[in-house]
């Protein structure tokens, strides 16, 4: 299928490195008949911008740019990978950031908020309660805030994950089929960490669009498989309609991994921490106990049940995250 990308500012260093992970393989795949691990180290996009969040960021500010917006707002935790890296990209640009932060803070900020703060954004925080019932109305409000001062908004949802953030994992699916014919293979699994939908729903119809065997499973860091199942389909319905494309999301092959969840949303259990710890020691590899340690995680205990015992090759798509890595360093002082 020819595909017409959208308008598109180019922020990332791509293609990012596709590396394997020998000895995490030897470890932990192989003595259960598993594949070869590799992984698509898309924290490496740039540097203060770093991880998946890039690749969509480069479409939304084409959009941005092309409707003539000089303001940008959207919305996340108070240690939101996405909302640092828009920070990050409206400063480049020189658009305006507005940022709608779900938490209380207090104390100096660290991670990904002191990230925020350093760009230039404007942040305001809400408490959970107010932040999920009326999250529609705060957009409003910013929009109308920003309006009045003469600027124009544009608002960006959740982890950039709708019809026009999905071609950011278009595009990096094909990058990354490339990279692995380059290495010689054609991966039977990907695997992802999977929290706002956005990359998972990408990497899905990207690898469906490609024509390609491949199977592409998120590991979800909060919500049920029943959730993301819906917001794969949400976010393909969008990008279907803009475009006008005749694909049809229920041949959409949607693979959700929930079982790692643990207590909730950027919440840990020691094992996640430690699998964090084992990446870092045996291929210097930095996860996040967000997203890349909860999925990495999930996938290590996957690898030891024979799960994936069926296939040669598996890319973990590494989706940033570091930054935050920093707010939970009291949780690595167990014995080693």
């Amino acid at each position: 299928m020819s595909l017409a990308f959208p308008a598109r500012v180019s922020l990332a260093r791509l293609p990012t490195p596709l590396q394997p992970l020998d000895r995490i393989s030897e470890k932990y795949s192989k003595p259960y008949g598993g594949p070869r691990i590799w992984v698509k180290r898309d924290d490496l996009t740039e540097s203060g911008m770093s991880g998946n969040k890039l690749r969509k960021l480069e479409f939304v500010a084409g959009a941005a740019l092309e409707q003539g917006c000089d303001t940008l707002i959207t919305c996340g935790g108070i240690q939101s990978n996405h909302c640092r890296t828009t920070a990050l990209v409206g400063a480049r640009l020189g658009l305006r950031v507005q940022l709608i932060l779900r938490g209380q803070h207090s104390g100096a900020a660290d991670g990904n908020l002191l990230l925020d703060e350093l760009a230039g954004a404007i942040v305001a925080f809400y408490p959970p309660g107010q932040y999920f019932s009326q999250l529609e109305q705060l957009f409003d409000h910013w929009r109308g805030y920003h309006a009045q001062l003469g600027h124009k908004s544009l608002s960006i949802p959740t982890g950039a994950s709708d019809g026009l953030g999905i071609w950011g994992y278009i595009a990096g699916v094909q990058e990354l089929l490339e990279d692995c014919r380059n290495a010689g293979f054609e991966p039977e699994h990907i695997v992802c960490a999977t929290g706002s939908g956005g990359t998972q729903a990408g990497l899905t119809l990207g690898a469906h669009i490609a024509g390609v065997r491949t199977h592409v499973t998120g590991f979800a860091v909060c919500d049920s498989a029943d959730y993301f199942r819906r917001k794969v389909l949400e976010d393909v319905g969008q990008w279907r309609q803009a475009t006008g494309s005749n694909v049809d999301e229920r041949a959409l092959d949607i693979r959700v991994n929930e079982h790692y969840i643990g207590p909730g949303y950027a919440l840990a259990e020691e094992p996640v921490y430690r699998a964090i710890s084992e990446a870092a020691r045996l291929e210097g590899l930095i996860l996040d106990p967000v997203y890349t340690g909860k999925a990495f995680y999930g996938l290590l205990q996957e690898l030891s049940k024979g799960t994936y015992s069926d296939c040669d090759n598996l890319v973990f798509v590494h989706t940033g995250g570091q930054f935050g890595l920093f707010p939970h360093r009291e949780h690595f002082s167990f014995p080693p």
